[in-house]
């Protein structure tokens, strides 16, 4: 009779698959963070996802670990977020107030009209306007980040590119 506290034994292949994983997608992870947050948290930050991959290494699509890793990213840096945070949930607004200089994801864009834009969407058109330019996603990579499904990530990249052209006007050349 095995004892239940006992964590599960590791195969071979789910330490080379894991390997691989880190290999592959470590650089972009920290980068993720660094855009997003304190630099000097990003490789901590880093960690704590292939630490949460590794746990969950069943629940991970092995053809598409990277999207699932930025989905995870997106937990724990919220998570991260509200630790700095003493502020009760009632009381955290429905949009962000912070200012765009305190705000390394935004301040990292140099052009204050594309910044203002920016700004002037929502906090969902913003996550997916950056995780499509920044994080190169788009179609089912993008889908498996936001949890939804591929012609429904497809509509909500339209919608945020469109609120965005909107917002910043016909100057706009991307």
């Amino acid at each position: 009779m095995t004892d239940r506290a006992d964590p599960p034994v590791a195969s071979d292949d789910a330490l080379v698959w894991f390997t691989g994983v880190v290999r592959e997608h470590s650089t972009a992870l920290v980068r993720y963070f660094a855009r997003r947050g304190p630099r000097q948290d990003a490789e901590d930050l880093a960690a704590e996802v292939f630490a949460t991959a590794w746990r969950r290494r069943d629940d991970v699509p092995r053809e598409a670990a990277l999207p699932w890793l930025y989905r995870t990213a997106g937990f724990t840096l919220a998570n991260h977020r509200r630790k700095l945070v003493d502020l009760p949930v009632e009381d955290v607004p429905e949009r962000g107030e912070r200012r765009v200089a305190e705000d390394p994801e935004l301040s990292a864009l140099f052009d204050d009209e594309l910044r203002g834009a920016l700004m002037s969407v929502g906090e969902r058109d913003r996550r997916i306007l950056l995780l499509h330019a920044w994080e190169g996603l788009d179609g089912e990579a993008l889908a498996q980040v936001l949890g939804i499904s591929r012609s429904g990530a497809d509509a909500a990249l339209s919608r945020a590119r469109k609120r965005l052209r909107e917002a910043w006007g016909e100057r706009m050349s991307f």
